[in-house]
Order: C-alpha cells, then structure tokens, then sequence
C-alpha cells in the first residue's frame, strides 16, 4: 500500500517526496524509545545502585531541573538552526553520556564515586532529551499542519509512538537491568539514541529566526504567544496542576512497589507498560471522539477519569490495584494530550512553533523536579497521604480549566464534518 506522501504544492516543492514514516515517524519512534527508557530507566538504575529511596527522589528531580533549564534554549535552537541538526546532535550527545557511564560504572562498586556518576547521568541526559524531543516535536506539528483538517490524525500517531515506546520501554529498561545490569540498560539507551541520530526527521522548514535570537528571547516570544491564545492558556494550566500528581506517582512508584510492595524493578517497568497500553487504548477512542463531537466533549471526559483514578490509586493496597489505577490515570492523561496537541498544532504560529512550545512544555513540566523533591523529604510510610492530597489538587485544577474551556469556539467544533 502506498505511504503517506508530501502535499504537492510550492511551500513543499524543496522537499524530497519521502513518506511521513520515513521523514517523521521513524525518527519518533527512535528518540521516544530512548526518551522512555532514560525518563522510566535511569531512577531505576539510581535505586539499584545506591539502594535509597531519599537519592532516587533526588535523581528524579535532577533529572528533570536541568530539562526545564534547557527548554527555553532549546525551542531557541530550533527556531534558528532547524530540527534536523538539532535532533542529531542532541541524540549522538545522549549516546555518548550514557556509554560513558556504562564505561565508568562497573569500576565503582557501589561507592561514592557510583553515586556521582548516577547523579551527573540523570542531570546529562534530561538536557539533551529535551533538545531531541523540542526538535522531534516541531517536525510533527508542522506535519500536522500540512495535515490541515486531519491534523489530529498525525498528533494521534504521534501520541501513538510516544506511547508504544512508554509501553515498551520502561519494562525493557526493568528487564535489562534485573537481568544484564546497569550496563545492558545505558547499551540499549545508547543504541536507540543512535538510530535516531541516523534517521533525523525531514521536513519542511520556514524561514529561521534571525541569528540574534537568544532563550531568553525565545521565553518572551513564547510567552506572548501563549497568552493571546485563552484556549491553549487554560488547557496548559489544568494539565499543569495535573503533572503534580503525575510527577509524585512517577517518583514513588519505584519506593511503593520496591520497598512496601516487596516486587523487583521488572515489577514496576510491568506498571509502566500497562499504564502505556491503557493511554494507546485510550488514544484511539479519544480520536474517534475529537471527529464526531470535538474537542471538549473528549477532553472532559478524558479529565474526569484522570481526577477519579488519582484519588483512587493514593489508596490502593497491593500492587494489583496500584498497577490497574494508575494504568486508567494514565489513559485519562493520554486523552487530554491529544487534545492537547490538536489544539497546539492548529493555533501557534508555525513561525515561533517552537519557542511557544517550550515555554508550554516548560510550564507543564514544572511539577515534576518538585515532585521527586517531596518524594526525597517525605517517609515512605507517608507518601500515600502526600499522593492523596496531590490527587485532589488535581480534580480540582482540571474541573476549573474545563469549566472555563467549555465556552471555547474551538474546543466544541468537531475538526472535521462528520458527514
């Protein structure tokens, strides 16, 4: 069967009539399977390692610090110097730390020096995944946008890979780790960083941003951009206030299902997985929902099942309940994200697409090195009553962004007619 080719037309006569598997989804693909088992994999790695539950939540928020730090800069970057140069260098840098690290790691025996070196690889690798991921991100939007009425198709198949990956790479991570150690785990990262290296997507690029561009610059432009768009404003503010119980979920679970539910790290990859494959499921039927009654409609629906599955998983008692709560949160969250990016490729001007979407994903992201953070300073015989309190601030946010969104022209309007 034919492939998906290039709109004809003079905006697109530059570029070569590749498919979009080739040009966009396999070099998604690459790098999310990367992102995946370096986000699922490396707080793993720093238990295994130094066995405390205090630095793994430190290493959860240096992961993440370091990735807020580089957003700015990196929309910057490809905004001036195009997606595919930057998404290159950033995977070949990814490689290279991590095969540093499986060089080093071995010789250190759990030491001091172990410690640092986890740490540094944490902090490392969150700044150059978030240059992959801004530049991967922008070659999708704007195929979405080629896309027109079908943009949410794309950003479905995007979602997709992005969730395929999250399926199957934390459990890849626990696998590799449980059964070849620390070295099988930074190999295979290493491996998939450079695949996408080799691949980088291709795509139409508009006309760069002066070189006098700075990431401060790229923060103001940004900034602006989102503040004259209400819709996305709101939308990015319940998800924000979401991401905090998102981000304490993620930190604890290694702690929760390791040291109070007695199970190894395959055990909390297996969650991971199923919290993947419930947002794959999810993703499809919130696709299905966007054509036939819009935007709001299926991400209120998707806001609610988020709300409801996180005060219920802050008080499951056995990893069952825990690995089936948090795999309906998760779908819930997979929901909003096509909304999400639906709404995000239709309304930021493609030229400042990826100052804006950093300043987005800058905003949303905040919660989380917060989250690893509380995770570190709190007893582990208390982090449920910390879930619980982060879950309710969640219904409360959602409710609110919803509620505003609802009176949203663009929100109700199905992306296509229904016929």
């Amino acid at each position: 069967m034919t492939t998906d080719l290039l709109i004809a037309g003079p905006r697109h006569a530059l570029l070569p009539q590749l498919s979009l598997l080739r040009r966009i989804y396999l070099p998604r693909t690459a790098d999310a399977a990367a992102f995946a088992m370096t986000t699922y994999g490396i707080p793993l790695i720093v238990l295994a390692t130094t066995r405390s539950a205090t630095l793994t939540g430190l290493a959860f928020a240096l992961e993440w610090v370091p990735r807020l730090a580089a957003f700015s800069l990196a929309g910057a970057m490809v905004d001036r110097y195009g997606t595919k140069r930057v998404f290159r260098i950033a995977s070949v840098l990814r490689a290279l730390v991590v095969l540093a690290a499986a060089v080093i790691l071995p010789g250190q025996a759990g030491g001091p020096g172990a410690t640092i070196t986890v740490m540094a690889l944490a902090a490392i690798t969150g700044v150059v995944t978030e240059f992959s991921y801004i530049a991967a991100e922008t070659a999708g939007a704007t195929a979405s946008k080629d896309a027109g009425d079908r943009a949410h198709r794309v950003q479905s198949v995007l979602l997709g890979i992005d969730q395929t990956a999250t399926l199957a790479g934390p459990a890849l991570a626990g696998f590799l780790l449980h059964w070849t150690g620390v070295t099988g785990t930074l190999i295979a990262i290493a491996a998939c960083s450079l695949l996408g290296a080799a691949l980088a997507p291709w795509h139409r690029e508009t006309r760069l941003v002066p070189a006098a561009a700075s990431a401060f610059a790229g923060l103001r432009t940004g900034w602006s951009t989102l503040a004259s768009i209400p819709a996305l404003a709101w939308l990015i503010t319940g998800l924000t206030v979401s991401n905090i119980a998102i981000g304490m979920l993620q930190a604890a679970a290694p702690i929760i299902v390791m040291q109070q539910f007695g199970h190894s790290s395959v055990a909390v990859g297996v969650i991971w997985s199923a919290a993947a494959g419930a947002s794959l499921l999810a993703v499809a039927c919130v696709r299905f929902a966007i054509d036939r009654v819009g935007l709001w409609p299926a991400g209120a629906v998707s806001a609610a099942v988020a709300a409801i599955a996180g005060l219920a998983v802050s008080q499951a008692g056995t990893y069952t309940q825990f690995l089936v709560l948090t795999a309906v949160l998760m779908a819930g969250e997979g929901g909003m994200t096509v909304v999400l990016r639906t709404l995000r490729s239709h309304l930021i001007p493609e030229q400042v697409f990826g100052a804006t979407l950093s300043i987005t994903i800058l905003i949303m992201l905040a919660p989380f090195p917060l989250a690893g953070i509380l995770v570190a300073v709190t007893p582990a015989t208390v982090l449920g009553h910390v879930l619980t309190g982060c879950a309710a601030l969640q219904a409360v946010g959602l409710g609110i962004a919803f509620r505003r969104l609802r009176g949203e022209t663009v929100m109700r309007r199905p992306t296509r007619p229904t016929g």
